[in-house]
């Protein structure tokens, strides 16, 4: 009898060996088996991903899943949402005072009574992270701000963001929220859109107003002016729910990846993050399999 529990557990312990080594094959496969460099790389942000842009892996990964406010991160689906509706670019907007935040109190150089082209707002509202500008597109959206709110989730569910919502086109509500792994579909959605690259890294832009006027206006990311980094979008994001954000797109040891970065403190930590997955992934890349993640 005893002989006979013994080979049970031996055969029993064999069997759950097998599974967790098929479980572990498959886990790597997918992309989610992490590398021992990436112990090292301790990030400040409470909320992290790099994805491999190209194969869809996972690089690195904390709390990916976790949902929280995403503030002007939200511009990023403003801009899909405005670019599928078809509106005419050059067509003039007034600034109007339902435009104003009457949520945080920001303050705007768009003076109410402005009239600036779709085009410019779109650029200001993505480069700047410009809060008026994004209001007004999705006022003078068909249908309104109600109809254009309607537009963002719906595309949202066309991406398959499914744990994200949205509940005006600036990121001043706290109810913009969303997780890592839906933002990095997102991002990988602006990409492919040549204005929304474009706009994003755009380091400063003039706006000539129709009263011949000039505004200058800078992008709120100063890492596109780096020489040190080859970024192909970017957008930043802050409200005291959410935290300082970032997302890019980069090319990073030859590798294109998306680099989320969420609720981090702190005047440059999501900057020192940034640049830390940087020097991790140049470090690594020498040593690690092309596919790894956490």
């Amino acid at each position: 009898m005893r002989g006979r529990l013994l080979a049970f557990a031996a055969g029993f312990a064999l069997a759950a060996n097998a599974i967790a080594a098929q479980q572990a094959t498959i886990e790597h496969g997918l992309g989610r088996a992490a590398p021992a460099s990436a112990a090292s790389l301790r990030l400040k942000s409470n909320c992290a991903l790099v994805l491999d842009q190209e194969g869809q892996r996972v690089l690195y990964a904390k709390n990916d899943d976790s949902v929280v406010p995403i503030a002007s991160i939200t511009k990023l689906m403003t801009a899909l949402v405005v670019l599928d509706s078809d509106q005419p670019l050059d067509e003039p907007i007034k600034i109007r005072k339902e435009d104003r935040d009457g949520l945080k109190g920001t303050r705007s150089r768009l003076s109410v009574g402005m009239t600036v082209q779709r085009d410019d707002l779109l650029r200001l509202a993505l480069m700047a992270s410009e809060n008026r500008a994004a209001a007004a597109l999705a006022r003078a959206h068909p249908g309104g701000t109600s109809a254009f709110v309607d537009a963002m989730n719906a595309k949202a569910v066309e991406l398959g963001m499914w744990h994200s919502r949205f509940v005006d086109g600036t990121g001043l509500s706290s109810g913009n929220v969303s997780n890592a792994q839906d933002l990095a579909r997102l991002v990988n959605a602006a990409y492919r859109n040549p204005l929304i690259r474009e706009y994003t890294t755009d380091s400063e832009y003039t706006v000539r107003l129709a009263n011949g006027h000039k505004m200058r206006f800078s992008n709120s990311n100063r890492m596109v002016k780096s020489s040190a980094w080859d970024i192909g979008l970017s957008k930043t994001g802050y409200i005291r729910e959410a935290g300082r954000c970032l997302v890019l797109q980069a090319q990073i040891a030859a590798t294109p990846v998306i680099i989320v970065l969420l609720d981090s403190w702190g005047q440059l930590t999501r900057i020192g993050d940034a640049n830390r997955i940087k020097k991790w992934m140049g470090s690594s890349s020498a040593h690690q399999p092309a596919g790894f993640a956490r």
